[in-house]
């Protein structure tokens, strides 16, 4: 009799479980217990007598020790087969991008929308560091410092676990940039690199010419020229811009961002860079051009002298400007 009881349990756990679709989703939620989840089980329609599998649960508690967490069950998958996923924790990763040239807007957004992340309420001000167990000894606004990359969560992970790991993972390349970096550069820290890079990667996502425009800021900084570039006071508009950066906009000393106004870096990064953008940084290409022009086509017109600046922006903003006309690419395509 005890055979024939092993026979039919072993036969049992083998079965296949009968899924209606090739693979199917399955959520195990926090404190479900071994009981609860066979009936499930047996709702699904998955195992016929949910009785014999509690008693081997009973019999062998082992196996009742499930961990809560969205697994996937594919075609041909046997019941004992899924019960040890249950156990391991074997469950479903998903991926979220962060993309270069985001600002924290952005990124907030993004994983709010995520309908797998759970649900929590994040500030884009110097109290997140809070929010993700950070304790900085500065009260830095969190521009910047999350790094741009693909990221792995599981379902109902908080968006702050995403977050804390993109902080982190910004200051290990920034660190290790930093440690490499080139010798006399006009920087006093990695955050003042930080910050260049993050202009750098909002003017241009040409690869070839990250390094020519790091140039040219960095010689701009050695001589005492002020940036002047547009994405700096675009950022400090905020919500006031609106698509069309106008002369006013260039002559507002109010804002503090704008760097045809401002000497020097502005206060904060104005987006999140990535690695090339921040080695472009601290490698800036060699050579003599102290001004560029946006082509149209996302590249630009680099030159040395004032006449040939302007001849260039003559040529391509202001005789030659088309309908798709654009400063950089589009995010899309960086």
């Amino acid at each position: 009799m005890v055979l024939v009881g092993i026979w039919y349990l072993d036969d049992y756990l083998d079965r296949e479980l009968p899924l209606a679709e090739p693979t199917a989703v399955f959520v195990l939620e926090p404190g479900t217990g071994f009981s609860a989840m066979v009936n499930q089980f047996k709702q699904l329609g998955w195992i016929e007598n949910p009785q014999v599998l509690k008693l081997y649960g009973r019999l062998n508690p082992a196996i009742t020790h499930i961990k809560a967490g969205e697994y996937l069950f594919e075609h041909g998958v046997s019941l004992a087969e899924s019960l040890e996923l249950l156990r391991e924790g074997d469950v479903v990763r998903h991926q979220l991008t962060l993309l270069e040239g985001w600002t924290v807007d952005q990124i907030l957004s993004h994983l709010a929308n995520q309908p797998l992340l759970g649900k929590e309420s994040l500030q884009n001000d110097a109290n997140i560091w809070q929010s993700l167990g950070i304790d900085e000894p500065f009260s830095l606004l969190p521009e910047g410092l999350f790094f741009p990359d693909t990221y792995d969560y599981h379902r109902d992970d908080l968006p702050s676990s995403v977050l804390l790991r993109a902080y982190k993972r910004m200051q290990r390349v920034l660190n290790d940039e930093w440690e490499a970096r080139d010798v006399g550069l006009p920087y006093e820290n990695a955050y003042q690199a930080l910050i260049m890079a993050s202009i750098i990667e909002k003017e241009t996502g040409v690869p070839e010419e990250r390094a020519e425009i790091a140039g040219v800021f960095v010689r701009r900084l050695r001589l005492g020229m002020r940036l002047q570039t547009d994405p700096t006071v675009i950022y400090g508009l905020g919500a006031a811009y609106s698509g069309n950066l106008r002369r006013s906009h260039l002559r507002d000393e109010s804002n503090i961002y704008n760097t045809y106004r401002q000497d020097g870096l502005p206060p904060s990064p104005i987006a999140s860079a990535g690695r090339e953008a921040i080695h472009a940084a601290l490698h800036p290409a060699e050579g003599e051009a102290i001004f560029f022009v946006a082509k149209g086509d996302g590249s630009h017109y680099f030159s040395v002298t004032l006449k040939e600046h302007e001849a260039a922006v003559k040529r391509y903003q202001l005789s030659q400007r088309r309908a798709d006309y654009r400063s950089a690419p589009p995010a899309s395509e960086k």
